[in-house]
């Protein structure tokens, strides 16, 4: 792993809304990437799950650094099958007794197979109305499939929903379908620094109090690292991107950004 510096002089802290450092691609050197992190201002990660099998490496990583990692539960839509209902039940069982921030990830993820597409959507469904009932926000995955979880969110959509389009690589359009709901941010990722992404062009058209950082880690690894392992030790670089197209100092953003995390997903330190 090429090494990360934050900006010279800055003493910035920065929130990673997304990363899956308890992943098995962590394995040989998680605790050093989290102490590295931290050491460029990366303060708090959040874990989001994965399914029945990413629970208890998620929950054992908060355990190692409670001051730092923050788990969610659910059901990714990729994760999605014919037990699914028997699997959502097994994860709403363990929210009462797990010191979760947010439902997710969840969502709808059409790009490789369609097969379960209905299963998809009863299982968003169905976790939105666990969000609401405990009244966290959601993480939603979407990939091909922005129609589909625009008209769940249109059917269920109200003052006790709120949550983050996680790595958002959309439109301008759906970019402006997503904030309108009012309680969502955009969850930016290292797409923002890919050379043709076009992510650029829709960001400056939108405002940055809509906006929470995120890395993806392991995946989707931010330019100059594209196509390696991504690392929450990265995120310096998506926050330096924004003040570019933002033209801001990169301290601004990461305020900015923090400041949205914490609110939306209601930590208070």
């Amino acid at each position: 792993m090429g090494a990360v510096h934050a900006p010279t002089g800055t003493n910035m802290t920065l929130i990673d809304t997304h990363t899956h450092l308890y992943s098995s691609e962590f394995d040989e050197d998680r605790t050093d990437i989290i102490k590295e992190a931290v050491a460029l201002g990366v303060e708090k990660f959040f874990l989001p799950n994965i399914d029945l099998d990413s629970i208890s490496g998620m929950l054992a990583l908060q355990k190692a650094f409670p001051k730092h990692c923050y788990p969610m539960l659910g059901l990714h839509p990729c994760s999605v099958d014919e037990n699914y209902i028997e699997v959502l039940k097994t994860i709403e069982s363990k929210i009462d007794s797990t010191n979760i921030i947010a439902i997710g990830e969840i969502g709808i993820d059409l790009y490789w197979d369609k097969a379960f597409i209905q299963q998809q959507i009863e299982a968003f469904k169905i976790q939105i109305n666990w969000a609401k009932k405990h009244k966290l926000p959601i993480v939603i995955h979407v990939r091909a499939a922005f129609d589909e979880v625009f008209a769940v969110l249109d059917d269920l959509n109200d003052d006790d929903l709120r949550g983050v389009f996680h790595c958002f690589t959309g439109n301008i359009q759906q970019a402006k379908k997503a904030i309108s709901y009012g309680g969502f941010k955009l969850g930016i990722g290292g797409v923002v620094t890919f050379k043709n992404g076009g992510l650029d062009k829709v960001l400056n058209q939108i405002e940055l109090q809509h906006l929470v950082l995120e890395t993806d880690a392991p995946y989707l690894a931010p330019t100059p690292f594209r196509g390696k392992r991504n690392s929450s030790t990265y995120l310096p670089l998506i926050a330096q991107k924004l003040a570019d197209i933002y033209d801001v100092a990169v301290e601004y953003i990461a305020e900015s950004t923090s400041k949205n995390a914490m609110t939306l997903f209601n930590i208070r330190s």
